[in-house]
């Protein structure tokens, strides 16, 4: 029996997606899973010293991870022409963001990455996910950025929509935006790696084949968010791409670090490397 600990994040898609290892409903094999559940910005930083076998991280993160992780081609979430989205109390243009203050969930997410690649040098500060849309309400900031459910939620505060950078990425490439996904250690050896990809793959199709009873268990993790709106948020990142995530999402990862290298965002240009 081989120990292999598997971290990923407490929120209601990827406790979508890993429902049926947490319930065992598939077999994991000659492997022993120990689950652990993470802010997604805690695991970007405990993946620096290789703390977990597989976890999930923001792609943004995989530039300090790639000597040490492979990208597993499962388990992904892609903004299809949609991703965080920049919000204000009031409208703003691009030109007003260059003196503005802006809430960010963290400066290894991807979603800060996608932001300096549409606008780069701008004054930011890094608050926690879950209260930047009160934060930017009260007037602590002048914007934020929103992932996760607040994507869906901020206008119930009255706030304004300045950019969705989903759509923007999509308008410029044409791709899904890479947003959060999943590493393993290279140095489990192939044989493990190709097993674990396929477990995890196994585990989001046995997700997706039994919606109601995973939407169940992630609604335990959607923080009060209404059954309706939960269905919508996880149809948007956990689907077919989160299977797999194909040729266009292995382009898109590319693209994602060939632009933030060209415009000088990263200073070393990441090819990513996807497990089998």
């Amino acid at each position: 029996m081989v120990d292999i600990s598997i971290a990923h994040s407490p929120d209601s898609d990827d406790a979508f997606m890993f429902y049926a290892l947490a319930k065992g409903k598939i077999s994991p094999g000659a492997v022993k899973i120990k689950q652990v559940m993470k802010d997604i910005q805690t695991l970007n930083i405990e993946a620096q010293s290789e703390k977990y076998d597989v976890t999930a991280i923001s792609f943004a993160a995989y530039f300090d991870l790639a000597d040490n992780y492979m990208l597993m081609p499962c388990g992904a979430s892609f903004g299809v022409n949609y991703g965080p989205v920049l919000i204000a109390a009031k409208k703003l243009t691009k030109d007003d963001l260059k003196t503005a203050t802006i809430a960010i969930p963290g400066k290894q997410t991807s979603a800060y990455l996608t932001l300096q690649l549409y606008q780069p040098n701008l004054t930011v500060v890094e608050c926690p996910f879950d209260q930047i849309i009160t934060a930017v309400a009260r007037g602590d900031y002048d914007a934020g950025l929103l992932i996760h459910e607040g994507q869906l939620t901020y206008k119930q505060l009255g706030l304004e929509k300045i950019l969705d950078l989903g759509e923007w990425w999509h308008e410029s490439t044409s791709l899904p935006l890479p947003l959060g996904g999943n590493a393993i250690r290279k140095k489990l050896g192939q044989e493990l790696i190709h097993f674990l990809t396929g477990l995890i793959k196994d585990a989001i199709t046995y997700s997706l084949e039994h919606r109601q009873d995973a939407l169940s268990y992630a609604s335990e993790f959607a923080r009060d968010m209404p059954l309706s709106l939960l269905d919508k948020y996880v149809g948007m990142y956990v689907n077919e791409l989160s299977v797999d995530c194909g040729e266009n999402g292995r382009k898109a990862v590319n693209l994602f670090f060939q632009r933030a290298y060209d415009l000088g965002v990263l200073n070393k240009l990441i090819v990513p490397e996807f497990s089998a």
